[in-house]
């Protein structure tokens, strides 16, 4: 009966993450006026190796949060939107603050092994809703690779890099979240949407 019951919650997790992935592609053919260059959805871009995250509209110029690493790693959080589909998108810049080229931390992918597998990516990070006491883990599509920019590995003194994190959406009730990565210092950050 366990066995049934585990089959059918793992379908109802895969069929979410379609869904999700499904969700992102249709809000990145969106007409956002940006002038022109378009960027491919979360989805598509994670099959390509290296995800990139959609232009965000109405992203302010101070961070909504700032979770420090070590040896100058800075995540800069720009926006937390919830979307109709049922998860949140958290966009930000992972910046180098030292002077020296930094290796990204292979713990920001987390433990998993289905993630791991996939390369270096963000697949570590939760969100905490701690007033409904639930942790919601990145999300991942069809083939176990994590919604979420990947295939991180150096950069350079001073440079930064956008990133994109997705998970499922806490109750439409919950406003703020603490956002977690390993071997970062943890922030909480306002949902919008």
């Amino acid at each position: 009966m366990s066995v049934r019951f585990t089959a059918r919650a793992r379908r109802g997790m895969v069929a979410l993450a379609v869904a999700a992935g499904l969700a992102v592609g249709v809000a990145g053919c969106g007409g956002g006026g940006g002038g022109g260059k378009m960027s491919h959805s979360s989805a598509s871009a994670s099959k390509a190796g290296d995800s990139a995250p959609s232009p965000q509209e109405g992203q302010s110029d101070q961070p909504l949060a700032e979770l420090r690493g070590p040896d100058g790693l800075l995540l800069q959080i720009t926006s937390a939107q919830r979307d109709s589909g049922g998860f949140v998108t958290v966009n930000g810049t992972l910046k180098n603050d030292g002077a020296k080229d930094l290796l990204i931390p292979s713990a920001l992918s987390g433990n998993e092994t289905e993630i791991t597998k996939n390369g270096p990516s963000l697949g570590g990070a939760t969100l905490v809703d701690s007033k409904g006491k639930k942790r919601y883990y990145v999300l991942r599509d069809t083939e176990g690779r994590p919604l979420t920019t990947t295939g991180l590995n150096t950069l350079k003194g001073g440079a930064s890099l956008p990133v994109f994190m997705q998970f499922p959406s806490p109750p439409t009730d919950v406003t703020e979240v603490t956002l977690q990565l390993p071997t970062l210092a943890s922030a909480t950050i306002k949902i919008s949407g």
